[in-house]
């Protein structure tokens, strides 16, 4: 019995060890090193390949592909565009690919700019909301790996299908009476990672009935936590300075929120995995259903 206790022990403790190895950002480096390992999956989400110019070898070595606008990682929930889909739906989804629960998951968006790189950092909110703590992005996606020479193939991987369980993490989703809640204590912070024109009421999404944001809420765009020129995530100092710049204290409970729960997962990444505020959750509904009832407040700062 002491032997089996013991081997439990350190089964344990080697797991931890493991996942206090994972970072949120990997680079192509260790992509490189690890992508032929048995419990790691490379993620492949990038949108339209076969519609550009990549030659015959456009997919990454070893990765399966499931791409971010069209295999199913979002849907429409009662009206709502862009929401988290049902759990066996999304579960069904990631198994499908051959992600069972003990891979490390590694996401590949193209990197082209911060609104696509979303794509990644919402699919990752997406793993972590589902218990998965085992999931990176490669930091600069495609640009990054293609740039330093990584490994092509004419094909993807072809998965074998997997088991994936869900253990849904209720604190990282914010749902629209919470968002009130937060709202009507005052304590929460609201934050808005659209364009501060959004922001303001000067222009609005489509999928938004109307112009502006919630009371009270503070803008950090999702457009100055990735450079589009360098194919890099903000560094920590970076998110320390702009989260500071608009009052967040360090581990305050903030909500993170846009127009579809798109760019509000790249503030959300910012805020709790790069700066490693664990008080974040994120508004998967956002605008489009906070402004769908015009009972619910907004406010307009452009005066408009």
């Amino acid at each position: 019995m002491r032997i089996a206790s013991l081997a439990f022990t350190l089964s344990v403790l080697a797991s931890s060890a493991l996942a206090a190895e994972i970072s949120p950002l990997v680079d192509t480096a260790w992509v490189k090193a690890n992508a032929g390992d048995e419990n790691v999956v490379i993620l492949d989400i990038r949108d339209k390949i076969a519609e550009t110019e990549l030659g015959d070898k456009p997919y990454i070595e070893s990765a399966v592909v499931a791409p971010y606008a069209s295999a199913g990682w979002r849907t429409e929930v009662g009206g709502i565009p862009g929401m988290l889909p049902p759990l066996e739906q999304i579960t069904k989804l990631i198994g499908d690919l051959g992600i069972d629960n003990d891979d490390h998951v590694v996401i590949v968006p193209w990197g082209t700019d911060s609104t696509e790189f979303g794509g990644a950092t919402r699919i990752y909110w997406t793993f972590k909301y589902l218990g998965h703590d085992e999931v990176s992005i490669l930091d600069g996606g495609w640009r990054q790996y293609d740039a330093a020479g990584g490994a092509r193939s004419a094909e993807a991987a072809k998965p074998v299908p997997a088991t994936f369980k869900a253990e849904p993490q209720d604190e990282l989703l914010a749902t629209t009476e919470e968002v009130a809640a937060a709202l009507k204590a005052g304590s929460t912070k609201l934050i808005d990672g659209r364009p501060v024109e959004q922001y303001e009421g000067k222009a609005k999404s489509p999928v938004v009935r109307a112009n502006g944001t919630i009371p009270g809420s503070i803008n950090i765009e999702h457009a100055k936590l990735y450079s589009q020129d360098h194919a890099l995530f903000a560094r920590p100092e970076t998110v320390k300075a702009l989260s500071e710049a608009v009052g967040l204290a360090a581990d305050k409970e903030n909500i993170t929120f846009c127009n579809t729960g798109h760019w509000a997962s790249v503030t959300w990444f910012a805020l709790s995995e790069v700066l490693g505020n664990k008080n974040t959750s994120m508004y998967d509904g956002s605008m489009a259903e906070w402004a769908a009832d015009p009972a619910r407040p907004i406010e307009n700062k452009s005066g408009t």
